[in-house]
């Protein structure tokens, strides 16, 4: 995803942040220990104590995924965001490719139906 929230433009100093919804079960931080950072509150953001880059967000009341940067992915030459959120807070000149766009964030119920039109679209072979 692409969230366009004027936290996300603040601690990327850039127009949005993009993530990769990864679920928790298949998480974890192999080597060093991430500090909180950025906006605190309950959504807690971790960085690399080491460079202070921004590496992932373990969002509040969602336990069942980890917002990955998707950038610190060794290669994040085939991420493209499918949804952007908080569109209202976007810089007008902000544009992604993403299919779908909210306001604020999906629906809680809304989330099945997206994951389940992602995995059809991401299981199709490049052209």
């Amino acid at each position: 995803m692409a969230c366009h929230c004027t936290g996300c433009q603040r601690m990327t100093a850039s127009a949005f942040s993009l993530s990769a919804a990864i679920p928790s079960v298949g998480f974890s931080v192999l080597k060093g220990q991430p500090t909180i950072g950025g906006l605190h509150g309950a959504t807690r953001h971790y960085f690399c104590p080491h460079c202070m880059s921004w590496m992932f967000t373990r969002p509040e009341r969602i336990n069942e995924f980890v917002n990955l940067r998707a950038t610190m992915l060794d290669d994040a030459s085939w991420f493209t965001p499918f949804i952007e959120t908080w569109t209202r807070e976007k810089l007008l000149w902000a544009m992604t490719t993403a299919v779908h766009s909210f306001e604020t964030l999906p629906n809680y119920e809304d989330y099945a139906l997206l994951i389940e039109e992602y995995a059809k679209q991401a299981s199709k072979p490049a052209r």
